[in-house]
């Protein structure tokens, strides 16, 4: 492998954000198989969250765009009430929902960039994160989120989170009525949703921008500076929490997933090493992959590849939509 450093894009040299793999090595990536009883613990999972009512309520804050904007706090699996932002068309009936997940953070504030006018949305805000949930139900990222109950599979975080999408999921129908489901989530988020997606049969689609939580066999021996810095630390001096994240890696989870995927994946990535988003790229059945080049950073000419993701996510939510609801494809 070959270790490249891009001090033209960054000025000074920074650590390789390839980690020496190219395309071709990063397309050869295999998926981490699935540990004893990791179907049957997630399902099971979904099953209890579908049980939960979600009891939303609403305060409404205005229209932004095409949408009329809504604070919605609504419950979850522990008791836990969340908050988030939830949004309708303001012209009309939603032609389907879309659950939009955050990167590690949380959020600030509704990001319209890949959710189309048809479109009601949540943008629900992961426990313990964001300016909503901020240590409710878990630390904040500063505190050691990613870590919160990694002891346990019951109790870790990252289950805790993809199970909260499903109760979100849940919110947004109980508003806006039995419609297809579309999931967009990026790092973070990207990760949690392949954790999600696989059990619930209400999303017919999905794009998952720079997935987080790929290919733990890889991800453990590779220095990034994002949260999986922290894991990796972790389990080097506690072996015993890599047998917990055995039911948390996304790449494991990708190969449940039967509808159609969109996957943005980067060539150089600092912050969620390239190996693991393309691990859960390769384990999809359903692939629409576009290469980035590159993650978590600005770079010259950033500005037209968003724009062309952006384009290229509501398309795909289009897409997937109309082929679930009448076996239908539409031009790109």
């Amino acid at each position: 492998m070959r270790e490249v450093r891009h001090r033209d894009w960054f000025g000074d040299e920074v650590r390789d954000g390839t980690y020496g793999y190219d395309l071709e090595a990063l397309l050869a990536i295999e998926p981490v198989v699935p540990p004893a009883g990791f179907e049957e613990l997630w399902r099971g999972w979904y099953a209890a969250a579908r049980e939960v009512s979600p009891d939303p309520v609403l305060t409404p804050i205005g229209r932004q765009g095409a949408h009329e904007v809504f604070v919605v706090e609504h419950t979850v699996a522990d008791g836990l009430r969340l908050r988030a932002w939830l949004a309708t068309p303001a012209d009309g009936q939603a032609r389907f929902g879309m659950v939009h997940g955050h990167g590690y953070g949380g959020r600030d504030a509704p990001d319209w960039s890949r959710v189309p006018d048809e479109a009601a949305v949540i943008f629900p805000i992961a426990r313990g994160q964001g300016v909503f949930n901020a240590g409710l139900g878990a630390p904040t990222p500063e505190d050691g989120h990613v870590l919160f109950g990694i002891d346990s599979v019951e109790r870790y975080a990252l289950g805790r989170c993809a199970v909260d999408l499903w109760h979100a999921a849940s919110a947004l129908l109980d508003v806006v009525g039995p419609l297809p489901l579309y999931f967009v989530g990026e790092s973070f988020g990207g990760g949690i949703g392949a954790l999600a997606l696989p059990w619930d049969d209400r999303f017919v689609g999905a794009t998952l921008v720079v997935p987080s939580f790929g290919q733990y066999d890889l991800r453990l021996r590779l220095p990034c500076e994002g949260s999986g810095e922290r894991v990796r630390h972790h389990v080097a001096e506690h072996p015993e929490a890599r047998e917990v994240l055995r039911f948390f890696d996304a790449s494991t989870a990708a190969g449940f997933i039967h509808v159609p995927v969109r996957v943005e994946a980067a060539l150089w990535d600092g912050h969620v090493p390239p190996p693991g988003q393309f691990a859960v790229a390769n384990a999809l059945e359903d692939l629409e992959l576009s290469v980035l080049p590159a993650g978590h950073i600005e770079y010259p000419g950033l500005d037209a590849v968003l724009a062309e993701s952006y384009a290229a996510t509501r398309a795909h939510a289009l897409r997937a939509v109309a082929l679930a609801v009448d076996g239908s494809t539409i031009e790109r």
